[in-house]
């Protein structure tokens, strides 16, 4: 495979987690992930039209002055400092595996990496990346935590296995067919330190309209499932579907808020981020993390 950083600003198709558009009948869409990874006590048989408005209107509240579309387009059409460079995409995902803010954490580990392997041509693929000793003295002092270094260097390696000449495209496939309720069985999902939130958040750098299961999203997710407990009456739902007890769970949660709602699974985490993260400033857009 011959990596390069390209130079387009945004690929074809974006695709999502959530695999069919809302129903046009207020009914909840079979054979989803979301039906095997969530106990769902809705008869489908009553009208769900309540339960769709309920949502709805509760996400609307939470989306009310966000500007989650222009941050989850950034993401999307890869207008954020990593551009389409693949080496820089992995490394801020593998960045974030010791849980870190994206400004107090992520971004200044990735300058640091740019600086010391991009800038300096030291790193010019994922192939250079995948042959990098995970204690490299420069690696130590740009990247610092031995997980992330491994971390790093480990999905470089996969990635460079798959059939794609191009390294940004090799990550954009592997986004786009990885599947996070099977993520134990994925080549990268098998890395030491690469848990569902870190999967997750590897395919939504490489384009893919998908969510975090991070505490943001955990706390979004946690207080839609208690307006609705509170506010549908028991002939419509005997409880709320979502689950925010398991990082898939809080994954399938969303899928199905996608599903019933027009927010996209990466509007709703970027919604979760904004509201309930703690790195909001006066221009998020061009800081997203």
């Amino acid at each position: 495979m011959h990596s390069s950083v390209h130079t387009r600003r945004s690929r074809a198709v974006h695709r999502s987690d959530s695999t069919s558009a809302v129903a046009t009948s207020p009914t909840i869409p079979q054979g989803l992930p979301i039906v095997e990874t969530v106990d769902t006590p809705i008869n489908l048989a009553r009208d769900l039209s309540p339960v769709m408005d309920t949502v709805q209107e509760g996400l609307e509240r939470f989306a009310e002055d966000v500007p989650y579309e222009e941050l989850a387009a950034a993401f999307l059409e890869f207008d954020r400092p990593p551009g389409t460079d693949p080496v820089l995409l992995v490394a801020e995902a593998a960045a974030s595996t010791t849980g870190q803010s994206y400004r107090g954490g992520i971004e200044p580990t990735v300058e640091r990496f740019r600086e010391a392997f991009r800038d300096s041509g030291r790193i010019t693929s994922l192939e250079d990346l995948a042959t990098l000793d995970a204690d490299d003295e420069e690696l130590v002092e740009a990247f610092g935590a031995e997980r992330k270094r491994r971390v790093l260097v480990d999905i470089a390696a996969v990635l460079v296995e798959r059939p794609e000449d191009d390294g940004f495209e090799a990550l954009g496939s592997w986004a786009a067919e990885a599947d996070v309720y099977r993520y134990e069985k994925d080549p990268i999902g098998q890395i030491g330190g690469i848990g569902p939130s870190t999967f997750q958040y590897l395919r939504q750098v490489a384009g893919i309209d998908t969510v975090k299961p991070d505490p943001p999203t955990v706390a979004l997710v946690e207080a839609v499932d208690a307006e609705l407990e509170s506010s549908l009456p028991v002939e419509t739902l005997d409880r709320s579907p979502l689950d925010a007890s398991t990082p898939l769970r809080v994954v399938a949660s969303v899928e199905w808020l996608s599903l019933v709602t027009s927010y996209t699974m990466l509007n709703i985490d970027r919604i979760a981020w904004y509201e309930f993260g703690t790195e909001r400033d006066e221009n998020p857009v061009e800081e997203v993390g």
